[in-house]
Parts: C-alpha cells; sequence; structure tokens
C-alpha cells in the first residue's frame, strides 16, 4: 500500500506495509484520528524516519509512547516542540549529559532534532496515541511494525548504538545483534527510576566512543 514516509525507508520496509496487520492499523489510526483527538499531528507521524533516513542513522534511541498532552509530542521519542516545558524524563536526561559529557547542553530547548539530523533514530514503538491516555494505541499494530524497524537496522546495517532504557526498551534486546551493534542499556530517565542506574550510566560518552572506535563522527549531545 502507498505510505507517505522517507523514500530510503520506504524501500527497506516495502514488505511491511503489503502485510495484513499494517492494512488494519492504518484503518484503525484513520479512524481514530477522525472520530477523537489523536497525536502527534498526522504529518509527523513519520518524522523520525524523514529526520534520519536510513543509512544515516548512527544511534538508536527507543521510547515507547508519543506523550498525549497538547503540544508536546511531534514523532521524536522523548522529544518536544519547540517553546514547551521539557518534561521529566528528559530533564533528567540533560542531567546526565551534562554530567557525562561534562559540559551543559547549549540549548535548553526540549525539541532533540538536533540529535535527529545527525544520525540518531529517536523511534517510539508505538507512533500515534489519544490524547491523555497513555498506551491508547499499543497492540494495534505499530509495535509489529516498529519492531520490523528495528531488526532491518540490525540485519541490514552495521556498528550502530541502541540506547534502551527501561524494562521495555530493553525486551528489544533480541531483535538486535550484538555481535554486530553496540547495547547500551539501563533504568529508564523517569523519576521514578533515574536514581536507580539511569543516572551515572553514560551512555552519550559509551556511545561516542563506539562510533569513534568504528570510524564514525562522534554525536555533539549538548
Amino acid at each position: 500500500m502507498e505510505v507517505a514516509i522517507e523514500p530510503s525507508w520506504k524501500k527497506h520496509l516495502a514488505a511491511e506495509f503489503e502485510k495484513p496487520y499494517f492494512k488494519e492499523l492504518t484503518e484503525f489510526v484513520k479512524e481514530e484520528y477522525k472520530n477523537t483527538k489523536v497525536y502527534p499531528a498526522p504529518k509527523n507521524i513519520f518524522r523520525a524516519f524523514e529526520l534520519t533516513p536510513f543509512d544515516t542513522v548512527k544511534v538508536v534511541i527507543l521510547g515507547q509512547d508519543p506523550y498525549f498532552n497538547p503540544n508536546q509530542a511531534h514523532g521524536l521519542s522523548f522529544s518536544v516542540m519547540e517553546g514547551v516545558r521539557n518534561p521529566p524524563s528528559l530533564q533528567n536526561i540533560f542531567k546526565e549529559i551534562e554530567s557525562d559529557i561534562g559540559e551543559k547542553p547549549k540549548s535548553e530547548s526540549g525539541d532533540l532534532t538536533r540529535w535527529a539530523t545527525q544520525g540518531v533514530l529517536l523511534l517510539n514503538a508505538t507512533l500515534t496515541v489519544r490524547a491523555g491516555a497513555a498506551g491508547s494505541h499499543q497492540s494495534h499494530g505499530w509495535e509489529e511494525f516498529t519492531d520490523a524497524v528495528i531488526r532491518t537496522l540490525s540485519e541490514e546495517r552495521e556498528h550502530l548504538v541502541f540506547i534502551l532504557w527501561g524494562n521495555y526498551a530493553r525486551s528489544k534486546k533480541v531483535l538486535i545483534d550484538a555481535s554486530k551493534h553496540d547495547i547500551i542499556e539501563s533504568p529508564h530517565p523517569s523519576p521514578f527510576s533515574a536514581r536507580n542506574g539511569f543516572f551515572g550510566s553514560k551512555p552519550f560518552s559509551k556511545a561516542n566512543a563506539y562510533l569513534t572506535a568504528h570510524n564514525d563522527l562522534p554525536i555533539d549531545w549538548t
């Protein structure tokens, strides 16, 4: 079926778009947008793919659901729109950057487009959500699609860094070939778990050390 997604991803994921689950998912999402308030805006559902084409991916940071409050979600995991107050998890991510890299982020903006354009695929497992209802679009097919994204990257690319925060993201390890890629995992940056191992885990310097060791440019996390 015809899907409006960045061309390199369209090529690598073509088989997924022809599967019955994706047709059912598309119909479900269309009905949700028609009958209720859904985030992100339709134009931003595949924004992570648009900003980070298949061959430019260096790092994958996996989230679970888009934010479900107004003016937050815009298609990138953990990221919020320009001018919006940073949610607690993102505040903790910025604290860890400062501790890990030894530099305060140059911008307090929670819009992480600046990472995506450097090759950081900010991928949520579920790409849409009903306003005010966390998890409302889970188990409708998005997870099957995003699992295919992770699996395809693992199989067809080499020397990527997969950053898995929290138990849900860590459950995706089975999709990744650890002999070809680096997997960095820790507790989630949410206030409920950040002090139980996220703080001090140094994911940003570890990712850059791996990229540099494999002759790739590091990410400017600040």
